[in-house]
């Protein structure tokens, strides 16, 4: 059977295609503080701002899996306000994190009977990060543009053989025991989509009939009912054609307000010292990790596993090429994206970075990092064209590891100042 896109990059580094398994299981199908049909939505508004529809669509159809509402695909206006509110940190986390306070944390606590509680917007913020950064590996590997102008993104029927890549297998043994796990979800899969099908087409259907009814009255002439048949409503027809068939969400647009925000370069010239994040100040290791493990039980654990294990990963070959050690090459690339995101370590001396990143290589990683829907398969060809397929998988797992973490910091930060 074919793997996911993303599982097959992986695994080329089975060792952490296993730790980002267990962790991505974790998030989003196993007890938590957020109902399931959430966690999946919160992908998808994730996924939207960077345009990835490889990503939204998987979390679409796993959404309607998990019992959603077809009603919330038409867009952020059809969802409950709670989750509305959210849009505003997933905007400043997926572009310019550094912008995240504890005023944004406080204005989601305080909202009356739409208040998140601080273990929700725990499992939420990782969620976001998690969704933003693993859009940057998607790009990076090329996983958006091999799905192809015609067949990117069809939702299909999870089976055996086409698996949502969180539950795919890669031989080992924790892989092995999620395939068990999952095995008769996917045997359901056929009797599943078919109810899932009936109940989209007729929401579809009920819902055309009542825009019809309320156009009609509107105007009598008829001119918005003609508008109407040619412009299906949004969110809702690119999920069923005329056999009932769920194919995909054209429409990203509906899943995000404020399209134009986006990277902003974080050093300036003019920039206020003040506000660069210095680790030494709160770290993942002596801050985050605790506070993230003691609001979301265990995910701090899963999490660390996952640094770590990118950390760990061999890459002498590519060190060998710029004449220098293996964790003096990873630390390069891992300080030169968090100091794009205004993360600088008072013991590195940044002047290492040109020596060790050829010009063609930091622009690969500047635009993954920051704007990843801007990558193309031609920048993934032309950096390192002497190193292996492998080697470039490297860097783009680094590239997510770092994100993340980057987003992670900045989040958990402001809930710390808000909690003191």
């Amino acid at each position: 059977g074919r793997l996911e896109a993303v599982t097959q990059q992986m695994g080329y580094h089975p060792q952490y295609l296993d730790s980002f398994l267990k962790m991505q299981h974790y998030l989003m199908h196993m007890d938590g503080p957020l109902p399931f049909d959430c966690r999946h939505y919160i992908a998808i508004m994730a996924a939207a701002r960077h345009q990835c529809r490889y990503l939204v669509n998987l979390h679409v159809l796993q959404f309607l899996r998990a019992g959603g509402d077809p009603q919330w695909l038409r867009g952020l206006d059809f969802i409950p306000p709670k989750l509305r509110n959210l849009n505003e940190i997933n905007k400043i986390l997926a572009h310019r994190p550094w912008l995240i306070s504890k005023e944004h944390i406080e204005k989601l606590l305080k909202i009356s009977e739409w208040s998140w509680s601080l273990a929700e917007l725990v499992h939420a913020v990782v969620l976001l990060a998690h969704c933003h950064a693993l859009a940057s590996f998607v790009f990076g590997c090329g996983c958006e543009q091999d799905e192809g102008l015609g067949g990117r993104g069809s939702l299909k029927p999870l089976s055996p053989g086409n698996q949502c890549f969180c539950e795919a297998t890669t031989g080992n043994g924790y892989s092995q025991e999620l395939l068990r796990i999952n095995r008769k979800r996917s045997l359901d899969s056929c009797m599943e989509l078919d109810s899932l099908r009936e109940r989209v087409q007729r929401i579809h259907v009920e819902t055309e009939g009542r825009e019809e009814m309320r156009l009609l009255q509107q105007d009598q002439e008829g001119e918005g009912a003609a508008e109407h048949r040619s412009n299906p409503p949004a969110g809702l027809s690119p999920l069923t054609d005329i056999d009932g068939e769920i194919t995909s969400a054209t429409n990203l647009a509906c899943y995000m307000q404020d399209p134009d925000f986006g990277y902003q370069d974080f050093a300036r010239r003019n920039e206020d010292p003040t506000q660069v994040f210095r680790v030494q100040d709160y770290s993942w290791e002596d801050h985050g990790f605790s506070l993230v493990n003691r609001l979301y039980s265990d995910i701090g654990h899963l999490l660390d596993e996952k640094f770590r294990m990118v950390d760990g990963l061999q890459s002498s070959a590519m060190a060998k090429r710029q004449g220098c050690e293996p964790s003096v090459f990873k630390r390069g690339i891992w300080n030169y994206i968090h100091c794009m995101f205004g993360i600088r370590y008072d013991d590195y001396d940044y002047a290492e970075v040109n020596q060790l990143l050829e010009r063609m290589l930091k622009v690969y990683i500047k635009t993954v990092t920051c704007y990843p829907e801007k990558t193309n398969l031609e920048m993934f060809d032309r950096f390192w064209k002497q190193f292996k397929h492998s080697e470039k998988v490297h860097v783009n797992l680094l590239i997510l590891e770092a994100r993340m973490q980057a987003e992670l910091l900045y989040a958990l930060q402001a809930i710390t100042q808000y909690m003191i």
